[in-house]
């Protein structure tokens, strides 16, 4: 198994920071800080003398966009603008444009049980559809959903989630890898590219410490997973074998992303969420998002079909 690090990067440490993805609309990257509300967009500069070092390029922050509400993801769209999945709703954000204007696009008819929720991680499919998760703050046992946005409107593929995180498709589109974190593993739906319709679901990578959290597919088809509670980012093949290794200096990796005009460089991001006072001294890194270049490539962003 391939052994890697990877190195901080200039942003400051955020709570939260979750959800990169890169934009090749701007050729920047976007990111979330969940309960600040964040949005933050950055440039990938050349690796130089002032950059995380070991020839890796760095993050020089370009905007930040604080919403009235925690943010769980956000993705570029097709016309140009945002779209955040953020408190319990879908939010339509014109570029660059002050939160005052955002146009809520969907919100999820929720349970009446009195149970706090909040949109969590997101991604766009092959196809420009967005699917999203949501989970109760308390992180109550089966308290979440997935769900599928598109322009057709708002569909649960999904009940009975604890914690809706990581997902991704396969370079074809035909498999859809999921994780529920408290379940301590990602698993493998079978896709329909044409509807977004999810079947047969089967465990797909068990992991024997951590949980895991956010997740990305390069394009040989290997699966790369944040594990929250480990430090690391751990890739499998497709078979489900392990295939990497990459050592974070921070317990709580959040999420990753391939970024760059190359897509050949894995962004992570961490938090200092959950973290007591000692563990925050023993890893002064925590919170940052950290680069390295993995040996592989990333799938091209699909943005959401808002056109």
């Amino acid at each position: 198994m391939q052994h890697l690090r990877a190195v901080p990067c200039s942003p400051l440490p955020g709570r939260l920071t979750e959800g990169p993805v890169w934009d090749p609309r701007r050729g920047e990257l976007l990111w979330v800080d969940i309960p600040d509300g964040l949005v933050h967009r950055a440039a990938l500069t050349p690796a130089g003398h002032d950059g995380p070092g070991d020839g890796l390029p760095d993050l020089a922050p370009v905007a930040t966009l604080r919403l009235d509400r925690p943010v769980g993801a956000v993705v570029p769209c097709a016309s140009g603008a945002l779209l955040a999945a953020a408190g319990t709703s879908f939010l339509h954000l014109a570029e660059d444009t002050p939160v005052a204007e955002a146009v809520e696009l969907a919100a999820p008819v929720l349970p009446d049980d009195g149970l706090p929720r909040r949109m969590n991680d997101a991604a766009v499919d092959p196809a420009g559809r967005l699917l999203a998760g949501t989970m109760a703050y308390d992180e109550s046992p089966g308290a979440g959903s997935l769900y599928r946005l598109d322009d057709h409107g708002l569909v649960t593929l999904l009940d009975s989630v604890t914690i809706s995180n990581g997902l991704g498709w396969s370079p074809d589109g035909s498999r859809l890898y999921y994780a529920d974190s408290p379940t301590g593993r990602v698993d493998v739906f079978a896709y329909d590219p044409d509807t977004g319709a999810l079947s047969d679901r089967t465990p797909f990578a068990v992991l024997d410490h951590g949980v895991p959290d956010g997740l990305t597919v390069d394009s040989e088809g290997r699966v790369w997973v944040a594990v929250w509670g480990g430090g690391e980012v751990l890739a499998f093949a497709a078979d489900g074998t392990p295939h990497a290794r990459v050592e974070v200096a921070a317990s709580h990796v959040t999420s990753c992303a391939f970024a760059g005009p190359e897509l050949d460089v894995l962004v992570i991001t961490t938090a200092t969420e959950g973290l007591d006072e000692e563990r925050r001294r023993a890893e002064p890194d925590a919170g940052r998002l950290f680069v390295c270049r993995p040996g592989a490539t990333g799938l091209p962003t699909t943005p959401y079909a808002d056109r």
